[in-house]
């Protein structure tokens, strides 16, 4: 994948605009410091030759004071630069860090199944971490270098002609063979890339499932597998080193041909007297500092490899569109919302069907109890409801609105759900509950508790609101945080609520409080209730069984009671609850 110099511009121009004010002062303290740098030898040439003459001392002590002004503001100057270019870099990065994970977050199931956790955060962070330099320096760097080896080498010209042509020809020879060294490493840089990202999806999925790990006795497993990903990111990297260091090998040694061949040069003006001591100090200290601007040259050069290939993962992943349009904005009506699918068919892989041809009618203000064994499709329904996946074919309504002509962020507005894992932050109660929404007054909340009957959970708080919960509510039981989400999604106010096996892992006290809350949280809504066992659907109006993605029985929870021979009569009369497990 080639990326281009205008995307390289284009992304300086979208992440360093709305900080151009800073740019500008980096700018300008970089081309401050070459003035100075400049300037700092030309005094010293001067003192030299002023010493020689035998001079008066008051101009060689002014010209010892003035050098050390020079370079005191030198660094000054430096320290300055360093500091404002950090700044820019990490404002600019960080631009980027949000609008990748924004951008990722909009992307549907589909993208996330297909990359680990950890691919992303090394896309997020790692990938975007290189392009601070790019970001603060390498642009600046490059223009600020060229300039001082430029303003080097006139001054070499003004000085003797030949010093100067010698220095440009060995100068032109050694960027050339440098750049050239480079591209060959940027095929090594992209595959360490890639590795480096796939070892961190490894760690992250690996660190996520540490009880199954250390359960199931797969901890040396992980381990080898962890061995085998470090072993081919580092050779890959020493690869990519190896020939990045050959090209700055072969292109430095031409260089230093250079600096021998011009002070070889300089001897002999000297000694046939066409130049001064002094000027001979000059020469020889510009051609030290032009290897400074040359090797900050170099080093941006080989950066600007790694940066292309952080560049070209950044663009590859912006460039993912989500398969999920955002929707046209028709608004869902306010209230109970009724669910109606028509001949609804899904599957995650081609040829491998899920749910298949489902139709029925929810009507606004029913609960459905969704009873089916596992892997018969009863979390896709939910899924697609969400729009987190497409149907592939029919339709899906809400309240008579073609969820596919909703916005996404309206839908799920109106759409609650509550399932047996809750994701909890790291943050207080009342964050956890609002998600951080500042609108939400503390008199809502406590309302929202109240309905719900939780006044005496509430109470046992330690702080109130103010409580603090780890992440992922680590010290917080099962109960516990499902009493949280319920909270959550009645603050929300939707019109639909999911529940997907909230409460099947509960203890029985737990339990009943959990389903004196969903009372409170059902009322004047539509529920869908997925189940697993017939006591959690008691409460339902409509019964829906899937077994296979198809839909196998649909009716009212009394009518298909007391009609003989329906499956989910046999269930109750049997009790074969495990039959759905």
């Amino acid at each position: 994948m080639h990326i281009p110099l205008k995307q390289y511009l284009g992304l300086l121009r979208d992440y360093l605009k709305p900080q151009r004010l800073w740019v500008v002062g980096v700018a300008v303290l970089l081309f401050a410091g070459i003035g100075l740098q400049l300037l700092s030898p030309q005094v010293i040439r001067y003192f030299i030759d002023t010493a020689q003459a035998d001079g008066d001392l008051q101009p060689l002590l002014l010209a010892a004071g003035f050098f050390l002004v020079v370079v005191l503001a030198q660094h000054g100057v430096a320290i300055a630069a360093a500091y404002t270019s950090e700044n820019v870099a990490w404002r600019a990065t960080n631009g980027l860090r949000v609008d990748l994970t924004r951008h990722i977050l909009q992307l549907d199931m589909t993208f996330h199944n297909a990359h680990t956790p950890g691919e992303l955060l090394e896309r997020i962070d790692g990938d975007v971490d290189r392009l601070a330099n790019f970001f603060s320096q390498l642009a600046l760097q490059i223009l600020s270098g060229s300039l001082l080896a430029v303003g080097v080498l006139i001054l070499l010209f003004r000085e003797d002609w030949r010093i100067g042509l010698v220095l440009t020809l060995f100068v032109g020879l050694y960027m050339v063979i440098h750049s050239r060294g480079q591209q060959m490493a940027v095929p090594y840089w992209r595959v360490e890339r890639q590795l480096t990202a796939d070892f961190f999806g490894f760690v992250g999925e690996r660190l996520a499932g540490v009880k199954d790990l250390q359960t199931s006795g797969a901890v040396a497993y992980a381990l080898r597998r962890f061995y085998d990903l470090m072993r081919r990111a580092l050779w890959q990297r020493l690869k990519a080193d190896v020939v990045t260091d050959i090209g700055w090998t072969i292109s430095k040694i031409v260089f230093d041909l250079g600096v021998v061949t011009a002070m070889g040069l300089g001897a002999y003006l000297f000694q046939a007297e066409l130049i001064s001591l002094g000027t001979v100090y000059l020469v020889i200290h510009y051609l030290t500092m032009l290897n400074e601007p040359l090797n900050r040259i170099a080093r941006q050069l080989e950066n600007l490899q790694q940066v292309r290939v952080s560049i070209e993962r950044v663009t590859e992943l912006t460039r993912i569109r989500p398969k999920i349009e955002f929707g046209s904005g028709h608004s869902l009506p306010g209230g109970p919302l009724a669910v109606t699918f028509e001949r609804v068919s899904f599957g995650y892989e081609a040829g491998r069907q899920v749910l298949d041809d489902i139709s029925f009618q929810l009507p606004a203000g029913q609960v459905l109890g969704l009873l089916g064994r596992t892997g018969s499709g009863k979390t896709t329904l939910s899924r697609l409801l969400f729009r987190l996946y497409e149907a592939e074919k029919g339709k899906i309504w809400l309240g008579e609105v073609d969820i596919g002509q909703t916005q996404l962020d309206r839908l799920r507005q109106r759409v609650g759900l509550v399932t047996q894992e809750v994701q909890l932050f790291q943050a207080s109660v009342r964050d956890n509950l609002t998600l951080f929404d500042p609108t939400i007054s503390d008199e809502r909340i406590l309302e929202s508790l109240r309905r719900l009957g939780l006044e005496s959970w509430y109470r046992a708080l330690s702080n109130g609101l103010e409580t603090e919960l780890a992440a992922n509510g680590r010290g917080l039981s099962a109960g516990e945080a499902q009493l949280l989400a319920l909270t959550r999604v009645f603050l929300k106010d939707p019109g639909l609520v999911i529940l997907d096996e909230a409460s099947s892992r509960l203890d029985p006290a737990t339990e009943q409080l959990l389903e004196r809350a969903m009372d409170g949280l059902l009322k004047n809504r539509t529920a869908i209730i997925i189940a697993h066992r017939l006591t959690t659907v008691q409460r339902a109006d409509q019964i829906m069984i899937l077994e296979q993605g198809e839909l196998k029985e649909y009716g009212a929870y009394q009518h298909l009671v007391r009609q003989s021979g329906s499956l989910f009569s046999d269930l109750l009369r049997t009790g074969l609850q495990e039959v759905l497990a």
